[in-house]
Formats: C-alpha cells, sequence, structure tokens
C-alpha cells in the first residue's frame, strides 16, 4: 500500500527480536486489521508492518478520514493482544534500541547508561527515534545518530563526563 508521508504513525518496540514465526502471525493480524480498521464508520487508509524482527509501525493516511479514540484504543488492545500471546513487552518507553553492527539491541535506561559510560555506546551509536509522529519522519529520523537524538538529552551528562 502506498501510503502519504503525512500520514500518522505509532511504533511499538519489542523487548526481544520476534522469532520468524511470530513476526509471520503478527503481520498476518496486522494485514487483517488495518483492512478493517473503521473511525466512526470510515475505513481508516492504514497500513502496519513489522521492522527488524523487533518494531511493530502502524500508519494511519488521516487526509482520507482520521484516526479517534475508539479506533486508536482498537489498536491498543491488539497491541496488547500481542504482548499476551508472544510473552513480549511493547510499552516500556525506557526500553532503549540501537544498532551494534547489524544487530539491534534494546536495554533499559540503566543498562544502556553503563553502556554509554563504558563508550559501547558513543555519539554516533544509530538509536531509535520511537516518538516520530508522521511516516517522512519516520523515513528520515527514525533511525539517528545518538547526538542528535532526545536520546541524547536524556544522558546529556553522561555524556559530558567523558562517554
Amino acid at each position: 500500500m502506498q501510503i502519504s508521508e503525512d500520514s500518522r504513525v505509532w511504533i511499538y518496540q519489542a523487548d526481544r527480536a520476534f522469532t520468524g514465526t511470530e513476526k509471520e502471525q503478527i503481520e498476518k493480524a496486522l494485514k487483517d486489521f488495518t483492512s478493517q480498521w473503521e473511525a466512526h464508520g470510515f475505513q481508516l487508509s492504514a497500513d502496519a508492518e513489522v521492522r527488524y524482527n523487533r518494531f511493530i509501525i502502524l500508519m494511519v493516511d488521516e487526509a482520507q478520514a482520521g484516526a479517534t479514540g475508539c479506533s486508536i484504543d482498537k489498536s491498543v488492545r491488539m497491541i496488547k493482544d500481542f504482548e499476551q500471546q508472544f510473552n513480549v513487552n511493547l510499552f516500556d518507553r525506557l526500553n532503549i534500541a540501537f544498532r551494534r553492527g547489524d544487530e539491534i539491541l534494546s536495554l533499559d535506561r540503566d543498562r544502556f547508561e553503563l553502556e554509554i559510560q563504558s563508550g559501547r555506546v558513543t555519539e554516533d551509536t544509530i538509536v531509535f527515534n520511537n516518538l516520530v509522529q508522521t511516516k517522512k519522519e519516520l523515513d528520515n529520523n527514525w533511525e539517528t545518530p545518538f547526538r542528535n537524538s532526545w536520546h541524547a538529552r536524556v544522558f546529556e551528562s553522561i555524556l559530558a563526563s567523558g562517554n
């Protein structure tokens, strides 16, 4: 599906990578969900994907019909169902994902801070900004160097102390 770069985006990050089977099951459920997703009786122009076996990304082109509280609640229920079904956490906003070579890792705040202190996470480390709001931001600013991210502001004192 072609979706506008202005489409609204929600990103749910798993605290571990999905297995191949889990990814297939989630993608099928996402396809079924987005093909029937409505807001106040209007079909939403929506798309979804699992990226890097770790991120569930939902998108709605609100130029046609906007997502509403009830329609968003339905998507959140689906994500919570995934949590139960696959024994994974998808709502921990303090779980930070980053790249190390070709691998994508995620750590809680304290362990991520230790990675910074040890120098294993540097200003050039690619982190994932799951706060992006649109597909355009997803395409351009989701994967970003640590120094350009909101993460750098949160861990500024640790970076300043010599990394």
